[in-house]
């Protein structure tokens, strides 16, 4: 009795642990992520930052197909005010530039090492009901990808993000 009940329990240990291991690798982008950073790399190889040289930002992929992106320039100007609804034009521009926030639903696909943004909401409304696919490599803790058809023109964003602990 006692050798079935160790069987039973070793048996339901890896069944349990065979899921939770199977379930991030079939989503490797699954949790919070910080930025490191967010450069448009240009053909020579330069890189320029796009939000400023010490960007903020969280990413978040949940398992039921939810993410939740925002990307913001730390050097962004405060408003004088101290009210959003007061900003000068000023003010507004540099918060719109400074900021990229946007979320929705995605989907992994490992064939294509690729991320499926289907994009509900964004501070840039044109970007609402797309769906962007983004190329990703992992690299440790490290996740990088490019934005190949940005909003900006001629600009190749790579953006680097490290997993949260």
């Amino acid at each position: 009795m006692t050798r079935l009940l160790t069987i039973i329990v070793v048996v339901g240990a890896a069944v349990v642990f065979g899921r939770t291991a199977s379930g991030q690798q079939d989503n490797p982008v699954l949790g919070a992520w910080t930025r490191v950073s967010v450069d448009d790399v240009r053909p020579d190889g330069s890189k320029h930052p796009l939000f400023g040289r010490n960007p903020e930002g969280m990413l978040v992929f949940d398992a039921g197909g939810r993410y939740s992106l925002q990307i913001c320039d730390s050097a962004r100007p405060k408003f004088a005010a101290n009210d959003r609804l007061k900003g000068t034009p000023e003010e507004n521009q540099a918060a719109v530039r400074g900021c990229n926030p946007h979320w929705g639903r995605y989907s992994v696909s490992l064939g294509d090492k690729a991320i499926n943004f289907k994009i509900d909401h964004a501070l840039f409304k044109n970007w609402e009901g797309t769906e962007q696919k983004r190329s990703f490599t992992l690299v440790g803790d490290e996740l990088i990808y490019n934005v190949p058809n940005p909003s900006e023109g001629n600009v190749n964003p790579v953006l680097v993000w490290k997993r949260t602990k």
